[in-house]
């Protein structure tokens, strides 16, 4: 621990810690955060039934329905206008967004305006589109809390989430640009080298993957066993209907006839559990244990909330849902991104003022299976305190929404349990992870 806490201008501290792996800073705000709205669209297969949506308009769609769950009502028409129309809340005003987004290519500029503008706010909203890989979504939560704790206006709210159309990142012709005046031009597939692509290391992150199974001896049998456990889950999340609040149907324009509303996740009942043990490794051939199916899949979807300061809410007669208690990050060696989770909640847990014990229940994002089964061993943690709904094993993982969407699904789960305290946490590529606590209010 390097020298004492500093009193930081906001009237928190802030404090570094550094290691032989890991140094980062974390926040000790003095204004509480709140989030007082959350909304996602559902989870789409790849090439699924959201396949003709952009990234931004599927977060247009999960913006519009965080909005309308303040009250106010909205359409959810993933292309709505330009702002003309704009959404107004009569006690809230959202003065800026922080979106993720990982893989722009091809969806043009500014993605995280697109999507802010295409739900009907005004021009006026500042907007920034936050990519930090897989953890993207998170990190525009935590950005969005720090502006809260740096004293915006009571009135105000900040706006965050994050979205991904995994099915539209485009491929790439890399010798176009100069031109190929003789032989063979590759073609790169976006999704991969942009967004599944370990390039400290140039191999496929399924291979760091298989490192951590190996470091940790972690067996292709538990894998798997987690993985049909995660489907359970989620199938029952389903059934019960635990994602019913936080779903936002989506209208998918046809070519004929109405439009196709989607309000489900697609993910969980596209397997058959009995053939998950007889897949081959994905990633490394001999003596493999990553596989496509204890890996989580390729996806689309968008998840937005609304932040503010708790004192705002309760002047605005918003009821929070949850307040952010604490967050950090943490990172390590590129090729051990898989337990950076292990890092990064310590650092949360110590934000918030609060001990491992006092956590009710974990999401730790399933990139991997393997990755929620070596940060369970590396923290000590409870299997039937984690990941409860099932998680992106099961869900899926659209890489720019998944941040946020694990942040909204810890709120259902406490809500649903009856339960105060939860901590999310996500691993990303080049070696990060993030981590945040929060307390249920509603």
């Amino acid at each position: 621990l390097c020298p004492p806490p500093s009193p930081h201008p906001c009237g928190g501290f802030g404090i570094r810690l550094t290691a032989s792996c890991v140094s980062r800073w974390y926040f000790l705000p003095a204004m509480s955060a709140v989030i007082v709205s959350f909304a996602r669209t559902p989870v789409a297969k790849f090439r699924g039934s959201l396949a003709a949506l952009t990234a931004p308009q599927l977060g247009s769609v999960a913006i519009r329905g965080a909005l309308s769950r303040l009250g106010e009502a909205g359409d959810t028409d993933a292309c709505s206008g330009d702002g003309a129309d704009a959404l107004e809340h009569p006690r809230v005003l959202i003065s800026e967004a922080y979106m993720g987004n990982v893989v722009s290519a091809g969806i043009g500029q500014a993605p995280c305006r697109q999507a802010v503008l295409g739900a009907g706010l005004p021009s006026s909203t500042v907007c920034t589109t936050v990519n930090k890989v897989c953890a993207s979504g998170m990190k525009s939560v935590m950005l969005s809390a720090q502006a809260v704790a740096a004293g915006i206006p009571s009135d105000r709210a900040m706006l965050a989430g994050g979205f991904e159309s995994m099915t539209n990142i485009p491929h790439y012709l890399p010798s176009a640009r100069g031109g190929t005046p003789l032989g063979h031009s590759q073609i790169l597939d976006g999704v991969i080298h942009d967004g599944l692509w370990d390039v400290y290391n140039d191999q496929h992150m399924g291979m760091c993957a298989e490192k951590c199974a190996s470091d940790y001896g972690i067996t292709r049998e538990e894998q798997d066993a987690y993985c049909v456990e995660s489907y359970r889950r989620s199938q029952e999340a389903i059934e019960e209907g635990y994602f019913k609040d936080e779903i936002e149907p989506v209208s998918v324009p046809q070519r004929k006839g109405d439009p196709l509303v989607v309000d489900f996740d697609e993910e969980p009942s596209a397997i058959k559990l009995d053939k998950v043990s007889t897949l081959r490794p994905a990633f490394k051939r001999d003596g493999g244990t990553v596989t496509a199916a204890n890996a989580s899949s390729l996806n689309d979807g968008a998840a937005a909330m609304i932040i503010m300061s708790e004192d705002g809410a309760r002047d605005a007669g918003l009821e929070p849902l949850a307040r952010i208690r604490g967050y950090g990050d943490a990172a390590r060696d590129p090729v051990e991104f898989t337990t950076a989770p292990s890092l990064a909640v310590p650092i949360a847990l110590q934000s918030a003022g609060m001990e491992p014990s006092d956590v009710d229940y974990h999401e730790i994002n399933e990139a991997f299976s393997v990755v929620a089964l070596a940060n369970m061993k590396l923290l000590n943690l409870d299997p039937a305190k984690v990941n409860v709904f099932g998680g992106a094993v099961a869900l899926g993982h659209p890489i720019g929404m998944s941040g946020a969407r694990i942040v909204g699904t810890l709120y259902s789960v406490l809500k649903h349990s009856d339960a105060s305290v939860g901590c999310a946490s996500i691993c990303n590529g080049g070696g990060g992870a993030s981590a945040i606590v929060i307390e249920r209010l509603k």
